[in-house]
């Protein structure tokens, strides 16, 4: 069976080619510039290709209601040109296929329940750290869905007491995101994070937030695996700073050894790496597929 697959995000769209067992047999990107050139790119990729499901998972925030009348639109996005886009709509303008639809986030962390670093579990969350903050959860084998869809990189945070930077989210200022995302790093060290390996400051600050956010979402999701991926992630000196801070933040009140004595196998890398959201776009492709079945 052959699926598509797109990780439609803030900087670039990934799409792929893949299979239900969440293999990837090729991959290209394009850059996210506006929705008509973006999917005339996509959809140009894909009519070569003999799909039986697309899955889509996007930045948002978006429209998962199957009963409204903007599902599948990504709503009110920082980015302007992208703001009441229908995405889905659009796809279906040329494929007449069964089409998947959720969060990057809510996307990756599926992948890596089905296949990655929480394979064998029912629970987990995924946090990406990069343009921006997202978490995507599964609970009980389930994607996290409600009212619209969690937005958890925007919880708010404590700030540091030494910390004088008063945050850069357009919303809500010095929210997790405002304060840890990849634009915060360069916009309160002026220069981006990849250029501050050697800082330790830099890293503290940011493993003390990060653990904030994480150390909620363990005690309101009790997840059993806390997966963390992004451009800002992949430095991996943040790792052993986030579980210190998160066991500090917790203070034994989680009396689980996964937490005081097993941290280090719990809240990790993606398993799948930077195929976390591809494969977790077939993942939806798949469910997408079945569901059409029936």
């Amino acid at each position: 069976m052959q699926f598509g697959a797109i990780e439609a995000g803030g900087t670039k769209f990934v799409c792929g080619i893949g299979d239900e067992n969440g293999k990837i047999y090729e991959r290209v990107s394009f850059p996210t510039t506006t929705p008509e050139e973006v999917l005339g790119h996509v959809t140009e990729y894909f009519k070569s290709h003999d799909l039986q499901a697309l899955g889509v998972g996007s930045f948002g925030p978006i429209d998962l209601n199957l009963q409204s009348p903007k599902y599948g639109y990504i709503t009110s996005t920082p980015k302007p040109l992208w703001q009441n886009t229908n995405l889905v709509g659009m796809l279906r303008e040329h494929f007449n296929i069964p089409i998947g639809f959720d969060t990057d986030v809510n996307a990756a962390a599926l992948g890596e329940l089905k296949w990655g670093a929480a394979s064998g579990l029912d629970s987990c969350i995924y946090m990406t750290v990069g343009t921006g903050i997202g978490v995507g959860a599964i609970v009980e084998g389930k994607r996290v869905h409600g009212l619209t869809h969690p937005e958890m990189g925007h919880i708010l945070v404590r700030k540091h007491p030494k910390d004088e930077f008063l945050g850069n989210c357009s919303y809500h200022q010095d929210c997790l995101e405002g304060m840890a995302a990849g634009p915060a790093i360069e916009k309160r060290w002026g220069k981006k994070g990849q250029e501050l390996v050697g800082n330790d400051r830099v890293w503290e600050l940011e493993g003390y937030y990060l653990a904030q956010g994480i150390a909620n979402f363990i005690l309101i999701l009790s997840p059993q695996k806390v997966i963390i991926g992004g451009g800002v992630a992949k430095q991996l000196q943040l790792f052993p700073l986030i579980r210190n801070n998160v066991q500090a933040v917790l203070n034994g009140y989680i009396e689980h050894q996964q937490i005081l004595s097993a941290i280090e196998e719990y809240i990790v890398p993606p398993g799948l790496g930077d195929n976390a959201g591809l494969c977790g776009a077939l993942a939806l492709a798949n469910e997408a597929f079945y569901r059409s079945d029936k």
